[in-house]
């Protein structure tokens, strides 16, 4: 698969299983067009479509994309308050091509600082996707890395309290099942729009051994093209995990 205009062509033989995307730019690009940000973030929606239908098309089989940082509330009320109404807009919208493509719906984050009308919608997807298999979609919403990492840290704390875990037998395994993400793969490729060269307090215990490509292009922009540059930007790296390029050459 190469859409027109890019280069190379996908290995679907060696794809990312997981791809994370900070999807940002949203506000930019409607002030580029001199419209009010909300004008941005319903475009922003529609990239998610696209995004989804290629990643669900080529085979992925984890996809989790940057909705809402823990600092978002910080933002103004009302800009809050419509990008709740978005998702839920969203989530009624998409559910019926969840269940027909097969696709997982998940979320990570402190889901319950969200509005009552908001977490009603997550729940209800969830139950009605449970069982599918195709594609992992995680929304991370109320989210922020290092809460995840405290709120991990919080409970298995708790459980050593209780006797229920021996304090030394917590190794890397043990509290990647504590974190938001457990039963996913880690990312093997980040991908961040807007020019932006961070990640922004995003899955800091996963991305450790992600690749990462970075983009200009504004989120609302971003289509099949740019994933497919992504990845074979990705194919074409060498990912040694601290190993040698000999060992890697012989196994």
């Amino acid at each position: 698969m190469n859409p027109a205009g890019s280069k190379g062509k996908i290995d679907l033989e060696r794809l990312p299983s997981h791809i994370a995307i900070i999807m940002d730019g949203n506000g930019r690009w409607a002030r580029q067009k001199m419209r009010p940000r909300i004008y941005g973030h319903h475009a922003g929606v529609k990239t998610v479509d696209r995004v989804v239908t290629y990643c669900r098309k080529l085979g992925i089989k984890a996809l989790t994309l940057y909705s809402f940082s823990s600092e978002n509330w910080s933002r103004p009320p009302d800009e809050v308050s419509a990008l709740m109404g978005i998702l839920h807009e969203y989530l009624i919208r998409e559910l019926n091509r969840m269940v027909a493509e097969d696709i997982r719906f998940n979320t990570i984050g402190s889901i319950e600082l969200l509005p009552d009308f908001a977490r009603n919608a997550i729940s209800d997807v969830k139950k009605k996707t449970e069982g599918n298999t195709g594609m992992t979609l995680t929304l991370a919403l109320s989210y922020g890395g290092r809460d995840e990492i405290l709120r991990a840290t919080q409970k298995l704390a708790q459980a050593a309290c209780r006797g229920e875990i021996d304090p030394s037998a917590i190794d890397e395994s043990v509290f990647a099942k504590a974190l938001d993400t457990s039963g996913l793969p880690d990312p093997d490729l980040l991908i961040r729009t807007s020019g932006e060269l961070r990640i922004s307090n995003f899955l800091l215990w996963q991305l450790a051994y992600a690749e990462m490509s970075f983009t200009e292009r504004l989120w609302p922009d971003f289509g099949e093209a740019d994933i497919e540059e992504a990845i074979l930007s990705y194919q074409n790296r060498e990912r040694r995990f601290g190993k040698t390029t000999d060992q890697i050459r012989t196994e």
